[in-house]
C-alpha cells in the first residue's frame, strides 16, 4: 500500500495525464474481453467487461462456479491489471417452487 499518491493517481501532479488512463484501460478491456470469447469455459457465458483505474470489472451471468473463477483468473493473467472485481453471478437453474 502506498501511503501517499504517485504521479500516475495524483490529478494535481504534472505529470498526470487522464487520457493515458483511458487508454490503458480500453486496452485492458478489450484483452480481458478477447481471452473470455477464445476460452471454452467462458466463451459462451454472458459477462460484461469493463475498466477502470486498471481494476478488470467483470458483471453478468455464468453457468456455475468453476465458470466464474475462469473468468476471474484469465482477467488476473493479464500483465498490467492491478485487481479484478468478479462480480459475476452463477444462474439458478430451475427454481424451487412452495
Amino acid at each position: 500500500m502506498v501511503p501517499w499518491p504517485t504521479p500516475d493517481d495524483d490529478p494535481f501532479h504534472p505529470a498526470w495525464d487522464p487520457s493515458a488512463h483511458h487508454d490503458e484501460d480500453a486496452r485492458l478491456a478489450s484483452i480481458a474481453a478477447q481471452r473470455l470469447r477464445s476460452d471454452w469455459t467462458t466463451r459462451r457465458q454472458q459477462i460484461t467487461v469493463t475498466a477502470q483505474n486498471r481494476v478488470i470489472i467483470l458483471t453478468g451471468i455464468t453457468a456455475d462456479l468453476e465458470t466464474r473463477q475462469v473468468a476471474g483468473e484469465l482477467a488476473w493473467d493479464i500483465p498490467g491489471v492491478a485487481d479484478v472485481c468478479n462480480t459475476l453471478r452463477v444462474a439458478q437453474h430451475g427454481r424451487r417452487q412452495r
